[in-house]
């Protein structure tokens, strides 16, 4: 596992030449007005859909894929989703839901996946980012299923999200993956050597249930786990379930130029979390993505901030948690240069 010791490559986007080289992107939408009198026509919606965020592919096993993505939004309302693979599209689903699963595919076989948005009109988004996966090596004439996976825990994290673990299953070959479901409906999907993960878009206040089961290769299923019952906490997410802990923020000076230097603790989310967003006094400026293994019990960033002393600057950071969606901010921090 990695220290605070270790040097972890990453890389930033975009990068910060100066303090106030923030990437700020304009979305602009046009709307053509139909005319109101007598042989006027309606107004059209020409305006697509904003394309799909946080996409998330996980292998399922040799001929399958679990797809995820977050809601995409839209003037009018997205009425559905449509998935490609390799450009061509080969499911469809309501805009109700966020997830499918891509079967039919061939093993160690390698597949980029997409995702775009469908308003009423037909106005099509663009594609979101694109995600390349290979599907595990085939196993011949497997019809033994993983075991059932034992001691599933579960812990509400704040009101909106849950925290599962549960003991590993064997299988004769190898277990793909684990399949997540909240009664009857599988809802994530986690690589086989992953025995947690954070289940997030829960409501508050409510009651939950959940299961797992192990899958293989062959797409042999395991016989459910026990199940887990939770409650998330009532009212208004705070977000501090999801979020960085022990946060820190100083700053040194090298060269004649100033660096903000970061530390914190990871969030629990059954994986290590490779993506944290940089908010530096209330704007979103640049992106810190982990190369590498992404450390899972202390992680450190310096940043170039300025020459001038005695600059006053507010930070703080959000993580990027396993399904796409981004986690809670960490507290605000205040440095100032030259202190």
């Amino acid at each position: 596992m990695p220290t605070s010791g270790r040097r972890h490559p990453v890389r930033r986007t975009p990068h910060l030449s100066t303090p106030l080289a923030l990437l700020t992107v304009v979305a602009a939408t046009a709307a053509t007005l139909g005319g109101c009198g007598w042989g006027g026509e309606d107004t059209k919606d020409t305006s697509p859909p904003a394309a799909p965020r946080g996409l998330t592919v996980q292998t399922g096993s040799a001929t399958t894929a679990h797809v995820m993505w977050n809601q995409a939004a839209d003037n009018t309302g997205v009425t559905a989703y449509e998935v490609y693979r390799d450009a061509k599209k080969v499911k469809e689903v309501p805009s109700s839901r966020h997830m499918v699963d891509v079967v039919g595919l061939e093993a160690s076989t390698t597949y980029t996946f997409t995702v775009r948005a469908r308003d009423a009109e037909g106005n099509v988004s663009e594609d979101s980012r694109k995600l390349t996966v290979t599907t595990p090596k085939a196993t011949t004439a497997d019809r033994r299923a993983p075991t059932r996976p034992t001691g599933l825990k579960g812990e509400a994290e704040g009101s909106r999200a849950a925290m599962l673990s549960w003991g590993r299953s064997t299988d004769d070959k190898a277990v793909a993956s684990y399949e997540i479901y909240q009664g009857g409906s599988k809802i994530h999907s986690v690589g086989g050597g992953q025995t947690a993960t954070l289940v997030t878009g829960l409501r508050p206040g409510t009651d939950y249930t959940f299961t797992v089961k192990a899958r293989d290769a062959a797409d042999n299923f395991s016989p459910a786990s026990a199940e887990v019952r939770l409650t998330t906490a009532a009212g208004k997410d705070s977000g501090r379930g999801t979020a960085p802990t022990a946060f820190r923020a100083a700053t040194h000076r090298k060269d004649g130029a100033y660096y903000i230097d970061l530390s914190w603790t990871p969030p629990r989310t059954g994986g290590a979390v490779t993506e944290y967003q940089i908010q530096l006094d209330g704007r979103n400026v640049t992106s810190l993505v982990f190369g590498g293994t992404a450390p899972e019990d202390r992680a450190e960033h310096s940043f170039y901030i300025g020459r001038e002393a005695g600059e006053r600057h507010r930070i703080r950071i959000r993580p990027k948690l396993p399904d796409g969606t981004w986690g809670g901010y960490s507290p605000e921090r205040t440095v100032t240069t030259g202190e």
